[in-house]
């Protein structure tokens, strides 16, 4: 019996054989697909910033984001040009591309859908682009997309809106006053399932959303744009989740896709680093895994239970090759997509995949 339940979590790229009743999963990976996005050389786009046009997307697409539109899963991804070298020093843009069934790509635009322009964002955008997208959807269809944005100097969250996915109307850094200065990354807006898909929902009467890097870290919002950070009574950012010594997120608890609210709590997926020294020795140091925490519904700022394994680790060699070369799962993009889960991960800074599970009941 242990060595079947070993075979099942090699399938599933898990070291869980059976996860808590509150975790999504358990994921598997489809056979014979992955990874379903990979670098195009041949795309060329005008860039507005240097007005020359650019091989846009021939270096590397990773990261990706993913909501529903029209019956089909869009893929929102970010993809690097080779106007520079090393990780963050060439420029990103945003790249769409939508699938039928959730594992195979029918189509990818050939133009980039989200990228710095000569607009008001440009100082926060060029050179460095657009990154990193987390995207939702509300419930009267505005599609909402959180990203960084990177001018090679302070990383910033920043937020954008679209009735199509195509055009996008950006609102710029989500924090104000003195917080706008700050490094700020990966924001995962709280959904729930409504009519057999994903919606943006609201926590005590507001959106709620959880990012960080570092740390996992919470905060609020009226109307998706504007955030205000939750803080303790001196006035900084109040640290809900940590990395742990000896765990798999020993370094990083870096947050993932849309948190999915369910009569368990509020699921949050998140990227767990395995720290160099201090990490658990059965991951390559500097690995990026995948674990999953639950919030509670009432009270959100509430850690309720923490897998102390990581559900998805780097397996096959796309994953462990590339520009993060130490080993990357890195999960950014959940859709519930005809009553399974697809999650959509990057893959050593360099590929897109994706793993399916089926929605407990």
């Amino acid at each position: 019996m242990k060595y079947l339940l070993f075979i099942i979590s090699l399938f599933s790229g898990s070291l869980y054989a059976q996860l808590p009743d509150w975790t999504l999963g358990p994921f598997t990976r489809p056979a014979g697909v992955n990874p379903i996005i990979r670098p195009d050389t041949s795309t060329q786009f005008k860039d507005p910033m240097t007005k020359t046009m650019v091989a846009w997307e021939s270096n590397d697409t990773f990261n990706p984001a993913a909501v529903l539109k029209d019956g089909k899963i869009c893929v929102l991804y970010r993809a690097e040009d080779r106007s520079g070298k090393g990780i963050g020093m060439r420029t990103s843009r945003i790249g769409l591309a939508t699938s039928d069934d959730g594992i195979h790509i029918q189509h990818r635009s050939p133009v980039p859908v989200l990228y710095p322009d000569t607009d008001a964002q440009q100082e926060f955008e060029w050179k460095g682009g657009c990154e990193d997208p987390r995207v939702a959807m509300t419930i009267d269809g505005t599609y909402v997309v959180l990203y960084t944005e990177w001018n090679n100097k302070v990383p910033r969250l920043g937020a954008a809106l679209s009735s199509d996915l195509i055009h996008w109307k950006k609102h710029g850094p989500i924090f104000k006053g003195k917080f706008r200065e700050i490094a700020s990354k990966s924001a995962s807006v709280v959904t729930e399932v409504n009519k057999g898909k994903l919606v943006i929902a609201k926590v005590k009467g507001k959106y709620w959303m959880y990012w960080g890097e570092d740390h996992v870290y919470a905060a609020t919002s009226d109307n998706l744009t504007d955030w205000i950070p939750l803080t303790t009574p001196d006035g900084k950012l109040k640290e809900l989740m940590s990395p742990r010594k000896g765990y798999f997120d020993s370094r990083l608890t870096e947050c993932g896709p849309p948190a999915v609210k369910t009569d368990k709590g509020i699921v949050l997926l998140y990227n767990g680093k395995n720290d160099e020294s201090g990490g658990d020795k059965r991951y390559p140091p500097a690995a990026y895994c995948a674990g999953q925490v639950l919030f509670d519904n009432n009270d959100p700022e509430k850690v309720l239970a923490r897998l102390d394994q990581p559900f998805l680790v780097p397996q096959d060699a796309f994953e462990k090759s590339g520009q993060y070369p130490a080993g990357t799962v890195f999960v950014e993009g959940l859709v519930l997509f005809r009553n399974k889960w697809f999650l959509y991960y990057g893959c050593a800074d360099s590929r897109v995949a994706v793993v399916v599970a089926n929605k407990k009941e």
